[in-house]
């Protein structure tokens, strides 16, 4: 079985076509002369053939040097598209871990943390339980609390404030409370409204339906301000709960997070949100 011919012999052989002999090829490719030209000794035997005429002026091709030439120059074309299939696909995936309200916020703002022409990927899962960032779970969490794990790193950013809200359709305050239920009722607002009001006749597992419920005018619910004052559609009932307000914090792999992509992502996270300070602190509410 004749041995295949590799693609390294054959760059090299298109660098002294091009550069019409072994000094300019030598520039291009960082390979000494002396080696340029033993090598394309060693293809000239190989296949047999006598790819350049060596004369005092440098190296010209011959007819099956000419023949070789075109062959290899839509190989290189062929290498080169190949390596941007894989610069493309070899983006590093940064995972964010936060509740259904952050990456809801985070996917309505994407493109201040994401470009599609980087090799940076998002991954944001959501999630109701803490995830184990020390275990590379996650990249980066969002948290409403200092983490204390071993090898994670905290940054501390905003207060986070919770109001009551109706929709604008509702026509008054005097609202029936509607309820998380599931894995979404782990949150504080949650369950002060379970204590508050246990018998509520409206629920929803997905905290996300609230805001349907609410423009809908079917009741009064808790939600962070952040949301709630980012809906044009609903109004706060009286001003943000004092036993509800929380802290905001990344909590970081200590490893991950001296990664180029992953400082590049928490780097644009903590601009997004501390940008947004105003709306996260309940400082915005919508005129009534």
């Amino acid at each position: 079985m004749k041995e295949l011919l590799g693609w390294d012999e054959l760059r090299l052989f298109l660098a002294v076509a091009r550069s019409e002999g072994l000094a300019g090829a030598a520039r291009r490719t960082g390979v000494s002369a002396p080696t340029l030209g033993r090598r394309v000794t060693q293809l000239e035997r190989r296949l047999d053939r006598k790819l350049f005429d060596r004369k005092q002026t440098g190296y010209a091709l011959t007819a099956d040097g000419h023949a070789l030439y075109r062959q290899v120059v839509e190989m290189e074309s062929a290498s080169a598209a190949v390596e941007q299939w894989r610069d493309r696909n070899a983006r590093r995936i940064v995972r964010i871990s936060a509740g259904s309200w952050t990456s809801r916020f985070l996917a309505r703002h994407i493109a201040e943390l994401w470009r599609p022409d980087e090799p940076i990927g998002v991954d944001l899962d959501t999630a109701h339980a803490r995830v184990d960032i020390g275990h590379r779970q996650a990249d980066i969490g969002i948290r409403n609390r200092a983490p204390d794990e071993a090898r994670l790193a905290g940054r501390r950013l905003q207060d986070v404030a919770h109001c009551v809200y109706r929709g604008r359709a509702s026509g008054g305050d005097d609202l029936p409370w509607i309820r998380v239920t599931g894995d979404a009722a782990v949150t504080p607002s949650a369950r002060w409204v379970s204590a508050f009001d246990a018998g509520s006749v409206l629920a929803c597992s997905d905290a996300r339906i609230v805001v349907d419920l609410l423009r809908a005018g079917a009741g009064k619910a808790v939600l962070p301000c952040f949301v709630g004052d980012a809906e044009p559609e609903l109004l706060r009932i009286g001003g943000p709960v004092p036993e509800l307000r929380g802290e905001q914090w990344l909590a970081l792999n200590d490893q991950a997070r001296r990664e180029p992509a992953v400082r590049t992502v928490i780097d644009r996270l903590v601009a997004l949100l501390r940008e947004h300070r105003a709306l996260f602190e309940g400082e915005r509410p919508q005129p009534g």
